[in-house]
């Protein structure tokens, strides 16, 4: 794919926030939000100060991760209430708590019915290939071509946006596959995501290597966590691409300084993304870029 360095050309920059996460939790940081209203409210501070979509991850009454479609309804509801941010779920849903007290990666059948929450999310996100997820001990993150075929059919009869979340060079391979067997509708949406343990390593190289292999016509953001996020996603935003920030991947605004608010992340990548002369898209464009139906 080739990449333009010149700000004139560039198309205006979408900003995703990922509030919650799957995985931590309040014990980490006390700001990070876990109960609907919380999720909701962060939700809309963060579209006044500039994100066009919010990337949604859920949590039971005790701020537990959960595949719970009731709660997924009762934040979606909250968020459309407070603005218009676009609102996507994100497909792997994190560890969950079983009734044995177990932690596991919540099983394909949980993730499958993310497809019949009502009311629909705008987007929902693929993971495109299987690794091991370093998070969670001995643990395969498990995202067969098949599986991944059934679900972006599902999402695709209730007219839900797709995006492709690919951790290596090999899951961008997975992704032209979809298209190539007619799965997957063209123009495809990319998180490039770095630094996940089991998946790509961090660093401009790795960007590089991932976005020469991107066809032409796509449009791609990356996704990088802790102290790499903000080199990164100011590379991605350098290059025209499009970027995510949010609790769920760093919930330090710098070296010992704890995050105060999501939103404070949201207006950092504004604040920097303005002053290189980039123009932060609207809800509307990001929905038309994103080839979403209102």
């Amino acid at each position: 794919m080739k990449v333009t360095l010149e700000i004139d050309k560039m198309e205006k920059l979408i900003i995703t926030v990922a509030t919650t996460g799957g995985l931590h939790d309040k014990s980490v940081n006390p700001n990070l939000p876990e109960q609907p209203d919380e999720i909701a409210q962060d939700a809309y501070d963060c579209y006044n100060a500039g994100a066009a979509v919010h990337h949604i991850h859920v949590r039971d009454k005790l701020g537990r991760t959960t595949g719970d479609l009731n709660v997924y309804s009762e934040v979606i509801n909250a968020v459309k209430d407070k603005c218009p941010i676009i609102t996507q779920i994100g497909n792997g849903i994190g560890g969950v708590y079983r009734e044995d007290g177990s932690f596991e990666v919540a099983t394909q059948d949980e993730r499958m019915e993310l497809t019949t929450i009502n009311p629909k999310p705008d987007m929902l996100t693929i993971n495109c290939g299987t690794f091991q997820f370093g998070y969670i001990p001995n643990v395969i993150f498990d995202n067969p071509l098949e599986w991944n075929m059934a679900f972006i059919k599902r999402c695709y009869e209730r007219d839900i946006a797709i995006e492709c979340e690919c951790y290596d060079l090999s899951h961008i391979e997975n992704v032209k596959e979809l298209v190539r067997q007619g799965v997957l509708k063209e123009p495809v949406h990319y998180s490039l995501v770095l630094g996940i343990k089991g998946g790509i390593p961090a660093s401009p190289q790795m960007i590089s290597n991932m976005v020469d292999v991107i066809p032409e016509g796509s449009s791609w953001q990356v996704i990088t966590i802790s102290k790499q996020q903000i080199p990164s996603t100011v590379m991605a935003m350098c290059q025209g691409a499009n970027i995510r920030t949010g609790m769920e991947d760093n919930i330090y605004y710098r070296r010992g300084e704890l995050v105060k608010s999501n939103a404070q992340l949201v207006e950092r990548m504004v604040r920097i993304a303005r002053e290189m002369g980039r123009e932060i898209a609207s809800v509307d464009e990001a929905k038309q870029r994103l080839g979403i139906k209102s």
